[in-house]
């Protein structure tokens, strides 16, 4: 289970087992999606899969989290999500309602986003052999011309931006799948970026890394950002926008929330001297209300990620072994 945590273990898998037997230059950018040119056109293409236990829960579903996923996934390297395909995989004796429960979120989830389910497959394997239902959608978009966007362009001096309160997706999943009350509903963050990303590049095109800290959490994304770029990596604790429902809940359940899922969130790398506009435009839209700059990047400890305490004193923030919450994603 390790393996799929988008931790340590994960990249050992992508190191080891796949990057040899298919690497390219197009994967070898390890980015959220892969840009490349195609018939004079710059396209993004992604694909992810689903499988989110329990199916419903807070804040979405399987459907919408499908659609979410794969459209932040090219919104990260600054593309126009345009048409998605869809794969199901249903677990003889699921009920068809949930089926359609399911596809009708799939459905809403696209028309919000502005994308077309252009295309997709189905099929069915004996029970005891899956989960219920699971999900793969693959995406593409269109890249505006001038947009470079991708891990390895994070630079010192750079502000690290992240675009609201983290950890509501991963603590939202535990809570209903665990049957753990905490006083207040904590519900998932699952959400379409792509239009803030636009009202972020009308701003200026020079930003350089985006990242949705899904599996792994923030954590994890700013360790491959730091990795892929060779610069570190320096967070403020005090300026984390960690709500105080999931401080408490991650306290109560031994959980980092900086490794905790989220599903409606970015963090951006943008040069120091656009970054108070970038973070307008950002709290100017629905989905980035909460933006905050959490910290910066910097020549030390090129690689690493360090976060400053409360206290005066600094820790270093790794990478996951694996992931803390399973199947959130």
């Amino acid at each position: 289970m390790g393996h799929g945590g988008g931790g340590a273990l994960s990249a050992e898998l992508i190191d080891q087992v796949f990057a040899p037997a298919y690497g390219n230059p197009t994967l070898a950018t390890m980015a959220d999606s892969a840009v490349f040119d195609l018939g004079g056109a710059r396209l993004a293409f992604s694909t992810d899969s689903y499988v989110v236990r329990p199916l419903f829960f807070p804040g979405g579903c399987l459907g919408d989290l499908a659609v979410n996923g794969t459209v932040n996934d090219l919104a990260m390297s600054g593309a126009r999500p345009a048409y998605l395909s869809t794969a199901f995989v249903l677990e003889e004796g699921v009920e068809l309602s949930v089926v359609g429960r399911i596809a009708r979120a799939i459905g809403s989830a696209a028309e919000a986003a502005g994308v077309t389910v252009a295309t997709g497959d189905t099929k069915v394997v004996e029970s005891g052999h899956g989960d219920g239902v699971y999900v793969t959608t693959a995406g593409v978009g269109l890249v505006p011309e001038g947009v470079d966007i991708r891990p390895q362009r994070a630079r010192p001096g750079d502000a690290v931006i992240v675009s609201g309160p983290i950890g509501l997706h991963g603590v939202a999943i535990m809570s209903v799948r665990e049957g753990l009350e905490f006083g207040v509903e904590i519900a998932s963050d699952t959400a379409p970026l792509a239009g803030l990303v636009a009202d972020m590049l009308a701003v200026t095109k020079d930003v350089h890394v985006l990242r949705d800290p899904t599996r792994g959490g923030l954590g994890a994304s700013l360790n491959e950002i730091a990795r892929a770029s060779g610069a570190g990596v320096r967070l403020h604790e005090r300026a984390l926008p960690v709500p105080e429902e999931v401080a408490n809940a991650c306290g109560f359940l031994g959980l980092d929330p900086l490794y905790v899922a989220n599903e409606g969130r970015l963090v951006a790398f943008v040069p120091q001297d656009r970054a108070e506009e970038v973070l307008e435009a950002m709290r100017a839209h629905p989905h980035g209300a909460g933006a905050t700059v959490i910290g910066s990047c910097v020549e030390e400890h090129p690689g690493m990620v360090v976060v400053a305490t409360g206290l005066g004193g600094t820790r270093v923030l790794d990478l996951p072994l694996g992931e803390q919450l399973p199947r959130i994603c």
